[in-house]
């Protein structure tokens, strides 16, 4: 099938089963300030999931537009991409699991037309400790499922300790199989929603060998392995459960399913292939490459990971661009120029300078204009500023390469000069040292830049204090709301995150932050929402002056490694500094008085930094 013919085959069929049929919504989310982009299927549904009632019935489909800029850098593998569709369907106290489950099943292997023997599934094994049994409902329905159609039905309960064995459905723990805003269970807050999901996986064939030459080769091989050989087609979250204030669960009077499909990954099952690149989604833009640049894809790693890189950004930047986003500086335009100027670094490492990205615009506008006629629309605004951008680049990027692989040595300073001199990003330097085994890190530029702006200073006026660069009454706004940032990460994610440097202007504010991972929508939101509440409970900010051991014994924390002197400064945030606060910080200050004169915040973006690290920008609304 083409793009459209499979997008088109699971709406007509969820229609066919008495869904209203919605339109995509804008990758920009309307009205709501605290991500930059629509990242998955259901974040439109979000409302309509906790209760408000959908105008279009109880029965719902589409295939929504997706982008995650914080795959940007996983881009390269047979799998990743930023952009994505996400096909989606939702009962909102409809139907339920056997409904929800047989229809899946008979879209795959009747419309689809998938071999059921290669397809596998996995249940939530369930958790005594908080009053959740096993899911034996949706084992039955899968067996049965599996049975009629021929295929063996075993069900495995440690698949990922002891192997797949015979096994077709196999038990797993909520880390893998429940669902809910704030993730697994016991960090879901008292009245939210959740439940266990099913989700489905397709078997490229152990005759393929994807997990003995895999890193994963010495471990047993299961469906939630990353050796490759399965990938997961879709997902069905059934929300029939909600936190009670003593930590307990109650089954919902509603309960609804939310099932996300990848449009892309049910493609590469239908063509047998774990690489998503060579699906039809991705193969005109990639045979227009090769008629660029003369080269194959696959004749060589170097080649292929190109073409990847190239195909997906390329192809996300004239999505963003249909919804209005071009390349600049700020907020979602960052990433528009991200993606292309990474597309015009990509190809120059093949060995090819001329200009491409006209052509390639017109291939995915050809590709998806049918289904997003706003791309045709658009399509002479969308060349015109990719071109000016690829211009405007091109120049930069050549010389600031040349400059680079003349350095002998490659950090904070030099990665700044390449910036100052000729425009370079400092991600491209970041890429660029990596490749040499140089792990750069964005403290050092950060560094150099602000030893260049001392410099430019005069006098002392704009020297730091307690960690700003500048003193103003909204400078001192975003300095306490880092302090709360810190805070709910740590509630959210946990106590091992940790500080990792920040930057605070009359602009926005830039938090640095230990952890492994890149933050889903869904976590950035809890995020917000809970220094959000913070700041409008109004309150209270003291700072006190004691010993620097007792402030420590007090709960307070420290950063950086830094040497304090024996009396510091500690910020509370919290009704009384002793016994109940939300944060408490050894911090030279200024702080706001009361919380509630911060405001509104939203999340502008997050992003990785160096590995484990990762960076937050916010601002104040």
């Amino acid at each position: 099938m083409t793009p459209d013919e499979l997008r088109l085959a699971y709406l007509d069929f969820m229609e066919s089963k008495k869904h209203a049929i919605v339109p995509s919504a804008s990758l920009v989310p309307e009205n709501d300030p605290t991500t930059l982009f629509t990242g998955s299927g259901m974040q439109p549904m979000i409302t309509y999931l906790l209760g408000e009632k959908h105008p279009k019935g109880t029965r719902i489909a589409d295939s929504q537009r997706c982008f995650r800029s914080q795959d940007i850098e996983e881009v390269g593998d047979n799998r990743h991409t930023t952009y994505f569709e996400m096909l989606g369907n939702w009962s909102l106290g409809d139907y339920f699991k056997k409904e929800q489950l047989s229809w899946f099943f008979e879209f795959l292997t009747k419309k689809v037309g998938l071999d059921p023997k290669k397809l596998f599934v996995t249940v939530f094994r369930g958790n005594d400790k908080l009053g959740i049994g096993k899911d034996t409902e949706s084992v039955k329905i899968w067996q049965e499922l599996f049975t009629k159609a021929g295929c063996t039905a075993d069900v495995v309960d440690f698949s990922e300790r002891d192997g797949m064995g015979n096994g077709r459905i196999f038990y797993y723990d909520e880390t893998k199989n429940w669902w809910s805003r704030a993730g697994v269970p016991n960090n879901m807050p008292a009245g939210e929603p959740g439940g266990p999901d099913s989700e489905t996986f397709y078997d490229f064939g152990a005759e393929r060998k994807l997990h003995e030459n895999s890193e994963f080769a010495k471990l047993p091989c299961h469906v939630n392995c990353d050796c490759g050989r399965f990938l997961e087609i879709g997902n069905s979250v059934f929300m029939q459960y909600q936190k009670m204030t003593d930590g307990s669960f109650a089954e919902l009077p509603q309960r609804n399913v939310d099932f996300g499909g990848g449009l892309v990954r049910i493609a590469a099952a239908q063509n047998n292939d774990p690489d998503v690149f060579a699906t039809l989604f991705f193969t005109p833009i990639t045979k227009k490459l090769e008629e660029l640049t003369g080269k194959k894809y696959g004749e060589s790693e170097e080649v292929t990971y190109a073409f990847r890189v190239i195909a997906d950004h390329v192809r996300a930047a004239v999505m963003l661009a249909s919804d209005g986003v071009f390349p600049s500086n700020k907020e979602q335009g960052y990433f528009s120029r991200r993606l292309l100027r990474r597309s015009i670094r990509y190809i120059h490492t093949i060995d090819y300078d001329e200009p491409f990205l006209a052509d390639l615009v017109e291939v995915v506008a050809k590709a998806y204009g049918k289904a997003y006629p706003s791309i045709l629309v658009q399509l002479d605004k969308i060349k015109a500023g990719f071109v000016a951008e690829e211009k405007k680049f091109q120049k930069a990027l050549a010389k600031g390469l040349k400059h680079f692989n003349k350095l002998e040595v490659v950090d904070g300073e030099s990665a700044f000069a390449l910036y100052e001199t000729y425009g370079f990003p400092f991600e491209l330097t970041q890429e660029l040292a990596a490749e040499r085994g140089i792990s750069l890190k964005q403290e050092s530029f950060d560094a150099a830049r602000e030893t260049h702006a001392a410099k430019s200073r005069e006098g002392s006026a704009g020297k730091f204090k307690g960690g700003l660069q500048d003193s103003s009454e909204v400078a001192t706004k975003y300095h306490t709301a880092t302090h709360l940032l810190h805070a709910a990460l740590r509630k959210v994610l946990g106590t091992t995150v940790q500080q990792k440097g920040s930057n605070i202007t009359g602009e926005r504010l830039r938090f640095d932050f230990s952890f492994e991972r890149a933050l889903s929508d869904e976590e950035q939101e809890i995020v917000l929402n809970q220094v959000q509440e913070w700041i409008d409970a109004k309150l209270p900010v003291t700072k006190q002056t004691m010993e620097k051991e007792a402030a420590i014994k007090s709960g307070a924390i420290a950063f950086f490694s830094q040497k304090y002197p024996d009396q510091v400064s500690v910020y509370t945030v919290g009704l009384d500094p002793e016994n109940n606060w939300v944060s408490k910080e050894l911090c030279g200050g200024p702080h706001v008085q009361n919380t509630e004169e911060i405001g509104k915040l939203k999340i502008i973006k997050e992003q990785a930094v160096a590995a484990g690290v990762r960076r937050m920008y916010l601002q104040i609304l």
